[in-house]
């Protein structure tokens, strides 16, 4: 029998002549399985054999195909028991693992601190800012992205050349956030790493320029002016690229290996010009003092001899005022002393004043 033979007869209708033949069962049970399926599917059409092209020449080919790819002679097809239900339950599986699948992708969250903004499939990102909270989405067709709006510190360091053609190695903070309202145009532009592409060349290209208009020295004396500086220009360049500067600071200055040793070196020239002028300064101090104590002294003694010369009495005053400090001193003293009258610088006999005599 040949294949020739077998699509003629099965065409006339007389399937029943080639049971014995395996690439028939197959074919009669594709057929069966394609019909069940069907009715399942669509319970309240029938199924009809379409013309062209007709079902059982396309169910015969295909047993002739599979016969030809594979070896099944020992191979049977067994009929599945309750084959309208399976689908059912198939049919259900697939209805609940998309129902399943939209509700875990159809909606998202918006932390606080961020925003978002949502790229669609069809007509691209939207200009929709989302703020915090959840929000709804299409799957597949819609997916979030979610930016950062809090200020973020970045860390830049740069050697750029001074006036004085000093070479200066700066380190710059820079606290950075984006614009929320034109979160949008920074997708399309920059993307989500807009800062790694920004910042870097912007600060670089401002340092330099900044830098060179100011000697070394200046530098230092001069930070916070040249801090303020280089955070005007480096927000107005950031401005154009919807990046909002919250603080802008000079971290360190580091100086070439001579330049520094010249500038400790000037710094302790420095120090002993002070400590010699005020060695100087001491002295001349001291000078005066010398001289103010001098004139004092002799101003004084002068008083002193017109004083004894205009009253004699003079003296003898200030020997009993210098007598009752001594016995004053001496009477406090735990050890009793007796001096005379000499001792106290007390000449009695001159003073006339012994007891008795007159």
């Amino acid at each position: 029998m040949d294949k020739k033979t077998s699509l003629y007869s099965w065409k006339k209708g007389t399937p029943h002549d080639y049971h014995g033949s395996l690439e028939m069962q197959i074919s009669l049970n594709v057929l069966k399985c394609l019909q069940l399926l069907h009715k399942t599917l669509n319970p309240t059409k029938k199924l009809h054999k379409p013309r062209t092209p007709n079902p059982s020449v396309w169910s015969a080919s295909i047993g002739i195909s599979i016969s030809r790819k594979m070896n099944l002679k020992n191979m049977k097809v067994p009929n599945v028991p309750g084959g309208g239900a399976a689908s059912a339950l198939l049919k259900l599986g697939v209805v609940g693992g998309i129902g399943l699948y939209a509700a875990a992708n159809s909606l998202y969250n918006v932390e606080g601190g961020h925003r978002a903004i949502v790229f669609n499939r069809l007509v691209g990102v939207k200009d929709k800012v989302y703020p915090e909270g959840t929000h709804f989405i299409i799957p597949w067709f819609e997916r979030p992205v979610i930016y950062d709006v809090r200020a973020r510190p970045h860390l830049v360091e740069s050697t750029s050349g001074s006036r004085d053609l000093q070479m200066v190695k700066i380190g710059l903070r820079v606290l950075t956030r984006p614009m929320p309202s034109h979160l949008p145009t920074i997708y399309r532009t920059l993307g989500e790493n807009y800062n790694e592409r920004v910042l870097p060349s912007i600060i670089h290209e401002t340092l330099k320029a900044v830098v060179a208009q100011y000697n070394a020295s200046q530098l230092i004396t001069q930070r916070e002016a040249v801090s303020r500086e280089i955070r005007k220009i480096l927000t107005e360049r950031a401005a154009n690229f919807n990046i909002a500067l919250d603080d802008v600071s000079i971290t360190s200055l580091t100086f070439g290996r001579e330049f520094t040793a010249a500038i400790e070196a000037k710094q302790v020239a420095a120090q002993e010009a002070e400590r010699a002028k005020f060695v100087v300064e001491k002295a001349e101090q001291d000078k005066r003092s010398a001289v103010i104590r001098a004139q004092g002294e002799a101003k004084s003694a002068q008083l002193i001899g017109q004083a004894i010369s205009d009253n004699p009495a003079f003296i003898t005053l200030r020997k009993i005022e210098a007598a009752r400090e001594i016995a004053h001193t001496i009477s406090n003293a735990a050890n009793k002393v007796y001096l005379n009258s000499d001792d106290l610088l007390l000449n009695l006999q001159e003073m006339k004043l012994e007891s008795g005599r007159k």
